[in-house]
Parts: structure tokens; C-alpha cells; sequence
């Protein structure tokens, strides 16, 4: 039945006074009515629509809740590109912006609208007239990712724009963050959650606003703010006035925001910003300088990807000094050797230090940093914190230099395998991948892996609470594990204990590529193993061959065949292998049997950025059987590089090399 006139009055009354709330509490931060009173509203509004779906409208406040999940994200091509903007970091770089902004407009002087600089996620919102029709992300500047759905649930950003003379188009350019008082909150949730917390503000933005599941990103408290126009049908004659319009049709915009003359009042502005930084609501990373009157920002016109008509103007890292207690060596998950100085605590961008990063020993050489010295350390925003330089002028005269190596006496100081220095990389690593504690967790994850040996339900949670309870060491202690002990643990019950063992029992039954890749041997990835198992046929072979044996495969050339070498020399890792093999790990022996002839047998391929249809898996999977090999990164030996959107260095590195690139349509053929 229809709904009658009386319900249809009472639903636009809903809708406007539930934003008229919501313009109150997430605009002006001003609630007007209780919690529980708008909830009432609210839910009246859901009934009716629910009872009379006529009723619902693409702007009414209902919609913010998030609809069902959407398969992927389709691309958008932004109409005028979503451009970056060049840094200036020095009173001196700032000069010399407004200096070519003079020069290039002949003025003496010029007015700049100014504002903090957000750091959040850059998206650009359409309004068809004043309603959202689409939301997308930044992407590459050209074409982003489309995030309507998700961009509806933000609270903040209006679904119909309201006021006078609303645009028939508008674009509208800005940032969508997490204020920090939400980002605490939000972090409190995923803790009582036993959850993994956001590393800060901005990762926790992007990955919220990034779901593929619209109710996730309405769960999150996620803002935005305005701070341009791509398109408008009927301009204002500045910057700063076309940002007041929008406020005035529901746009939040930086508060912060000013209009200033000259040098002067643009340093003047930044000194006030920094000094107020720490009480915002939000994160910022520095200022932003435009010129403000839209004529000259266009006579001025864009250089490169980025305006000439504004610059950011960078916050410095913040640094503080403090006395290096003593210099600790930590073992990463990937064996690598960090050097990390212990301070003296001092309160540093917020928080309060005690250790800082020391990179490498090349590092620690270059800036010569001894125990007892004073040191500058330096926090920028969620970066770890690192030891910037030593203040030689207070050093103890009976200091001496430290050197990495000779502190752990050339041993890995959490399992006593040897440490050394691959030549491809500056840092130093443990050699013991399979057996070293440091390294244990990872190692498991990585051979449960769904390319490794397909171990279904054995995730990183369930890995670490074996590993901290002492049960599984290696990942040979995986075909001991019986079911009283698996049933034991926390959330683990007799049925899930017992689907795991049949899980573990499956996996023994495997390939010898899939072996191979599951050991986790350093550059090692899944097309090189494949490449391995087929060069040498069976594995005492492939355990056997020497450096200059393991460079005949394709694609592995002297640091990956110096990283086999290594891991193989380990005896624990030895021992490892034989204790798998002997707990009944198995493959079809000999080498798999030759691909049919085609276009792309025995070629090389690299796939990189977005293909138009074929997702990288479906790609790889068709080229492998036709007896191409996919690699993971460029070199002398690749044949093809497919090139789909926003493909990055891997493209570059291509057209250097004079390798042939094609795109996906390119591959189809060659694939028939």
C-alpha cells in the first residue's frame, strides 16, 4: 500500500530535522537534542521507509549506515586532474614562491588564502544539483578509485547541499581523516575487541574509507574537510570566498582558514599554525599557500604535476637531545639486525623516548655514535623515532666506537646462527629463517601460506599462540600437534582443533615448487621456486647445487642464488627440512611434465598496475599454463611487461631495460 500523505509529510520532516541535528553535532560540534532522542527519530524514519520504499531518497540520512558490500571498486577518470603540490620547507623557499608569484602576475604584493595542511586521504566529491553523485580517491591524480557508497556513510559530508544559488555542478577537493580524540576511541574499540590497532590518524582513514564493505567504513569515525573546487558553474572571484559559499551550502572547511598579504603574512600565519598544532583536532603536517584570486591562479597556470600558484610549507621534524644509555641489537621477523639505542627518556613530539632506531652499522659508522654520547633524536609525526647526530662538543673522553658485529660476536643473539652481510643489501641478517625464535612466527605464517603449503585455518593468531606457548618451534612441530593439545588452546575447540589436524595432514601432500616457496628463503618468491623444482627435478638436487649450479635457472642470477646458498648452509635449517620429510611431507617425484607449445612458452612475464578485466592471479594462473613463468620484478631476462593502470617503477624500469611492454588486450592475443 502506498504510503499517504500524512506518512510522506512526516518522513521529509524526519529527513530534514535529522540533518539539521547532524549539521549541529558534526559541523558546529553544538548537540541539540540527546542521544537517545535522535535515535527515536532515526529510527521512526527507517520504519517508515522500510514500510513504504517510495519514500526513500538518495540524500535521506538513513542511507549513512552503509548498504551491502560491493565486489570491487570501479575506476574513475577525474575531469581535472587531482594534482600534488610542491613542498617548501625553509623561510628562504617561501621567498623565493612568493618572489615567481610577483614576478609572474608584475604585483607587488599579493593576497594568499592560507590554511593548515590535513593529513588525511585526498578525495573529490560531485554534486549533480547539490546531490551526491559520486565520490572517488585521489589514485595516480588522473583516475581513482570510486567510493561513493563509502563516502555516503562520513557523517560530515553533506547528501544534498542546502542554501541559495546551489551550482547545477560542483567538484569539490579535500581530505577525509580520523580527528585524534576518534582515532584513541576507535583504537580503545579494537583493543577491547582483542583486534590489531591502527598505527595512526591517516593509515586508519585510508583503510577505513578503502572497505569493501560500506557498513565497516560507517562503523569508523571518519571526517572531511574541504580545501578546493575542481568545477563550479558559477564561480566566486577568490579562493577564500568560494571556500565560505561552501560552508554556507554544508561543506566543513578548516576553521583554521585566513586570507593574508605578502611574505610576512604567510610566515606570520605558520608560525601561529605550529604554535597551536598540538591543540587541533586533527593531524596536520604543515601549511598550505594559495593565491587567492582565481584569475591569477590561473594566469599562472601548472608546472610538472603541481600548480605554481600554491605550496606547502612543511612542519620540521621535531628533535630533542638526550644521552645514548646503551645500543641493543633487536632481530626483525625477516632476520634482519637492527641496531636501537636505549636513551635517557625525553619528551619528544608528544610522547615520551626511549629508544630510537640506529638503522645499520653504516649508519652507526657515518654518524659515529657511541654509548655515553648526546644525541639528537628526532620524532616526526608516527615515524620511529631515530638518532639524527651526535653533539660531539659533550662526548666522555674514554668513549669508544661500536661496532655491530663484534658486539654479538658474529652470531645471531637470539639463536646463535651465524649473521652476515648479503652484498645486495647494507643491513645484516640472521641466517637461521627456520629455526631462530625472532623469526619463528613469521616463518610458520609464511609455510601455512595459501601459495606455500595451503594450511587452512592456521592464521597469525593461532600461530602466535602456539609459538608463545612453547608447542610449535619449527614448522616441522606442526605433524606433532594432536587434538587435546590443539583443543587446549584459547578459542580453539574440539571441531576447529579437529578440522586444523585434517588441514595439516592434507598439506603433506604437496608439490616440490610449493615446498620450496614455503622454506621462506630470502628473494625466493613462488615463480622462482616453480622455476627451481623444474630446473633441478627433485630436491637433493636443488639442496646440493652450488652458486654457480643455481644461476643456470632462469631468473636467478647472483643474489638470489648467494641467498639460497646461505639458507642452505644453515645447518638448522637443514635439520629442519629432513625433520619435514621425515614427518611424511611428500611429492610426485621427477620434473613436471613440458607445456604445450604456444606464444608463451618459456617467455618471461612481469604484470604490473590494474588490469582492465583480469585480476594478476587470473593473469598468472593463464600465462603459467601455457608455459610462461611470471616474476616479480624487471630484469635483463624478462620478455614482456603488462602494463595496466597506475603501474609504477616496475613500468620505468621496462622502458630502460628496452623490454617489449604490452597491455592486457596484447596478452589475450599472445595467449590464444
Amino acid at each position: 500500500m502506498p504510503a499517504s500523505r500524512a506518512e510522506t509529510e512526516r518522513a521529509a520532516a524526519l529527513r530534514a530535522e535529522i540533518e539539521r541535528h547532524n549539521r549541529a553535532y558534526y559541523l558546529l560540534d553544538q548537540p541539540t537534542i540527546p542521544d537517545a532522542l535522535y535515535d527515536r527519530l532515526f529510527r521512526e524514519l527507517q520504519h517508515l521507509e522500510a514500510a513504504h520504499p517510495e519514500l526513500l531518497t538518495p540524500d535521506s540520512p538513513t542511507q549513512r549506515v552503509g548498504a551491502a558490500p560491493l565486489p570491487e571498486f570501479g575506476k574513475v577518470a577525474h575531469r581535472v586532474p587531482m594534482l600534488s603540490l610542491n613542498n617548501a620547507f625553509t623561510e628562504e623557499e617561501v621567498a623565493a614562491f612568493d618572489r615567481r608569484c610577483r614576478e609572474g602576475l608584475s604585483a607587488d604584493s599579493l593576497d594568499y588564502a592560507v590554511e593548515p595542511k590535513f593529513d588525511g586521504l585526498a578525495v573529490t566529491l560531485i554534486y549533480d544539483a547539490g546531490l551526491l553523485v559520486q565520490g572517488a580517491t585521489r589514485g595516480d591524480g588522473f583516475v581513482g578509485e570510486d567510493v561513493t557508497q563509502n563516502l555516503r556513510t562520513v557523517r560530515n559530508i553533506p547528501l544534498r547541499l542546502a542554501g541559495p544559488r546551489i551550482p547545477a555542478r560542483l567538484e569539490v577537493r579535500g581530505e577525509v581523516l580520523i580527528p585524534r580524540r576518534d582515532f584513541e576511541r576507535l583504537n580503545a574499540q579494537q583493543r577491547g575487541m582483542a583486534a590489531r590497532e591502527f598505527v595512526n590518524p591517516r593509515n586508519a582513514a585510508a583503510g577505513s574509507l578503502r572497505q569493501l564493505d560500506p557498513r565497516i567504513t560507517a562503523a569508523r569515525p571518519l571526517r572531511f574537510f574541504a580545501y578546493g573546487v575542481a568545477e563550479i558553474t558559477h564561480p566566486a572571484a577568490t579562493h577564500s570566498e568560494l571556500m565560505d559559499q561552501l560552508t554556507h551550502w554544508g561543506l566543513p572547511a578548516a576553521e583554521e582558514r585566513e586570507v593574508v598579504r605578502g611574505l610576512t603574512g604567510l610566515l606570520g600565519y605558520y608560525s601561529r599554525i605550529a604554535a597551536a598544532r598540538r591543540d587541533l583536532p586533527y593531524d596536520i603536517d604543515g601549511v598550505v599557500y594559495k593565491i587567492d584570486r582565481l584569475a591569477d591562479q590561473e594566469k599562472l597556470g601548472f608546472v610538472s604535476r603541481a600548480p605554481r600558484f600554491a605550496i606547502a610549507h612543511k612542519f620540521p621534524a621535531e628533535e630533542a637531545t638526550t644521552q645514548v644509555l646503551a645500543i641493543d641489537v633487536q632481530v626483525g621477523r625477516t632476520g634482519a639486525l637492527t641496531p636501537v639505542a636505549r636513551l635517557a627518556p625525553v619528551f619528544v613530539g608528544g610522547v615520551t623516548l626511549t629508544n630510537a632506531t640506529l638503522h645499520n652499522q653504516d649508519e652507526i659508522a657515518r654518524k659515529d655514535v657511541r654509548i655515553g654520547d648526546t644525541v639528537i633524536v628526532r620524532r616526526a609525526g608516527d615515524v620511529i623515532p631515530e638518532v639524527v647526530a651526535v653533539v660531539p662538543e659533550l662526548r666522555p673522553q674514554d668513549s669508544k666506537r661500536y661496532d655491530l658485529l663484534e658486539a654479538i660476536g658474529h652470531v645471531c643473539p637470539v639463536c646463535g646462527s651465524r649473521v652476515e652481510q648479503p652484498e645486495d643489501e647494507i643491513i645484516l641478517r640472521c641466517t637461521g629463517g627456520l629455526y631462530c625464535p625472532a623469526q619463528r612466527k613469521r616463518a610458520l605464517s609464511h609455510f601455512a601460506s595459501r601459495l606455500a603449503l595451503d594450511i587452512e585455518g592456521l592464521g597469525e593468531k593461532l600461530v602466535g599462540q602456539l609459538v608463545d606457548a612453547g608447542i610449535v618451534r619449527t614448522p616441522a612441530d606442526l605433524y606433532r600437534l594432536d587434538l587435546a593439545t590443539l583443543a587446549g588452546l584459547d578459542r580453539m575447540g574440539e571441531k576447529s582443533a579437529a578440522n586444523l589436524l585434517a588441514s595439516i595432514g592434507k598439506s603433506k601432500a604437496t608439490s616440490l615448487p610449493r615446498f620450496i616457496y614455503a622454506l621462506g628463503i630470502r628473494n625466493v618468491g613462488e615463480a622462482t621456486a616453480k622455476d627451481l623444482a623444474h630446473h633441478f627435478g627433485e630436491l637433493q638436487a636443488f639442496l646440493a647445487a652450488d652458486e654457480a649450479q643455481l644461476m643456470r635457472v632462469p631468473e636467478v642470477g647472483p643474489v638470489v642464488a648467494a641467498s639460497i646458498r646461505r639458507f642452505l648452509a644453515e645447518a638448522h635449517n637443514r635439520g629442519v627440512i629432513a625433520a619435514l620429510l621425515a614427518a611424511g611431507v611428500h611429492w610426485p617425484e621427477g620434473r613436471p611434465a613440458p607445456a604445450a607449445d604456444s606464444a608463451v612458452a618459456g617467455r618471461s612475464f612481469v604484470l604490473t598496475g590494474t588490469l582492465p578485466s583480469l585480476t594478476r592471479e587470473a593473469a598468472k594462473e593463464m600465462i603459467e599454463a601455457l608455459g610462461g613463468r611470471v616474476a616479480g620484478s624487471v630484469s635483463k631476462k624478462t620478455d614482456f611487461v603488462v602494463a595496466g593502470a597506475d603501474a609504477g617503477s616496475k613500468l620505468d624500469k621496462a622502458q630502460q631495460l628496452g623490454v617489449a611492454i604490452i597491455d592486457e588486450s596484447q596478452l589475450l592475443e599472445l595467449l590464444k
